[in-house]
């Protein structure tokens, strides 16, 4: 069983990390970052970035931590992002690994050749045409909520006059007044 490849937020957006992603296309994470660099045309500053190095030691501590609790199995572990599981000695003390936004991974998906890169674009592709309907879908619905909410206004309103209007009636009425006791001098 592999472990879930975790989408992370940087600088405000979700992002996948070139080690996971590069796993997630069944590539080399070398492999992956000599194609970014031979294609760099294709990736723009918001398709992919460099992490930083507080970032990185933010990543670090949290993958850390994640891998502590959401592993089962020594085989699970192994699997986590190259950058939490790096020693200092290897590449992992300067290495700062790439972000990768969702046109990113496209991309990335698009100028690798792996079975999988070619697998995950088409999948891609669908998963953004279906959240597409449901947007469009949720658009009707917020509209047909605001006609209602408009119509339920003007009901307010109209049912607030029938209120006021019968308020007097559901008052009961005035007491007559009563005749005054004792000799009274009338002029």
């Amino acid at each position: 069983m592999s472990s879930p490849i975790p989408l992370l937020v940087l600088r405000g957006q979700p992002v996948l990390i070139d080690a996971d992603l590069a796993r997630l296309y069944g590539v080399t994470t070398k492999r992956l970052n000599e194609q970014i660099k031979r294609n760099a045309e294709r990736f723009p500053k918001d398709f992919v970035f460099q992490i930083t190095a507080k970032e990185r030691a933010n990543l670090r501590s949290q993958t850390a931590t994640i891998s502590l609790q959401a592993t089962d199995s020594q085989e699970d572990a192994l699997n986590w992002s190259q950058f939490a599981t790096s020693s200092s000695s290897r590449r992992g003390a300067v290495y700062r690994p790439y972000a990768f936004t969702e046109h990113g991974a496209l991309m990335a998906a698009n100028v690798l050749n792996s079975p999988a890169a070619v697998k995950m674009s088409v999948f891609i592709i669908r998963a953004f045409i279906k959240q597409r309907e449901i947007l469009t879908a949720n658009a009707a619905i917020l509209k047909r909520l605001a006609e209602i909410d408009k119509t339920l206004l003007i009901h307010d309103r109209a049912l607030c006059d029938v209120y006021h209007k019968l308020l007097p009636l559901l008052s009961p009425p005035p007491l007559p007044p009563k005749p005054k006791i004792g000799f009274q001098s009338g002029g």
